[in-house]
């Protein structure tokens, strides 16, 4: 048996029914179901609402963040303090490439750029917070059990697969005569501000404070410094992965020299 369930929306859904009895419905089966068709057409399109809403904000906003939301739990300006390993990764030549590149072949190689980013992130335990253009904006949260060394970890490690995946990619690239794809990050881990900011009718999940920030300027060496992963003492420090120390560097917006490391295997 097969009833219409019709949504506030007008849209039309069924509610589809079986049953193993010989004789099938009885006229009071059916009449019991038409009546029952209507009030589960209420529950079932808040339901649905509900899934179609978290979808929307884990693709948007990200899974933490968006229960958040979904939970009410969103202020202008709230925000607690966490700590957590920090990265941030940027395309490189990417401005050139949007000179010379077909609108088609830019948004491809954007794609693949970020759904490499993406997978490798995810898989350990890191979150997207902001595509910025090119650049991608990461957080991996330190636990209470594994703290900042099982967080810089994960981003290492995440780190390592998005490197070796997208070298994957520019083989086939390189093959078919398009730009490689090339990139760098940087790595830092403190304690940052998770929350909101933006105006009253338009907010953003972020996190601000000085690993944000020195992990920016560490993306931005990458270019100098011609290595494709760079960190600071202090994500180096709760690594056990031997680091190469590169020197102190001035770093924008810091007062002193900042010693730069690159961990083995980059």
């Amino acid at each position: 048996m097969a009833l219409p369930l019709v949504f506030s929306d007008s849209q039309i859904n069924v509610l589809v029914m079986a049953t193993d009895r010989d004789s099938g419905y009885s006229d009071l089966d059916l009449a019991k179901f038409m009546t029952l068709s209507t009030f589960l057409a209420g529950l079932i399109e808040i339901y649905a609402a509900q899934r179609t809403a978290l979808a929307l904000l884990d693709t948007y906003v990200g899974p933490r963040a968006g229960r958040q939301v979904l939970k009410g739990q969103v202020r202008r300006g709230e925000g607690r303090k966490i700590d957590a390993a920090i990265w941030l990764s940027d395309m490189r030549e990417f401005t050139a490439l949007t000179e010379c590149l077909p609108q088609a072949s830019l948004l491809e190689m954007l794609n693949a750029y970020f759904e490499f980013i993406n997978a490798a992130v995810t898989a350990h335990g890191g979150e997207i917070l902001l595509f910025i253009g090119d650049a991608v904006l990461v957080v991996f949260p330190a636990t209470p059990r594994g703290g900042r060394s099982q967080a810089c970890k994960a981003a290492l490690e995440a780190a390592h697969d998005a490197t070796h995946g997208i070298a994957t990619v520019n083989m086939r690239r390189t093959r078919a005569g398009e730009p490689a794809i090339d990139f760098g990050i940087g790595l830092d881990v403190g304690e940052v501000i998770y929350g909101t900011v933006g105006a009253p009718d338009r907010l953003n999940f972020t996190v601000m404070g000085r690993a944000v920030n020195r992990a920016a300027r560490l993306q931005n060496l990458t270019k100098d410094l011609g290595r494709p992963v760079l960190t600071s003492a202090a994500f180096a420090a709760c690594i056990d992965t031997p680091a190469e120390s590169l020197g102190y560097h001035p770093v924008k917006g810091v007062l002193k020299p900042q010693e730069i490391l690159v961990p083995k295997g980059f």
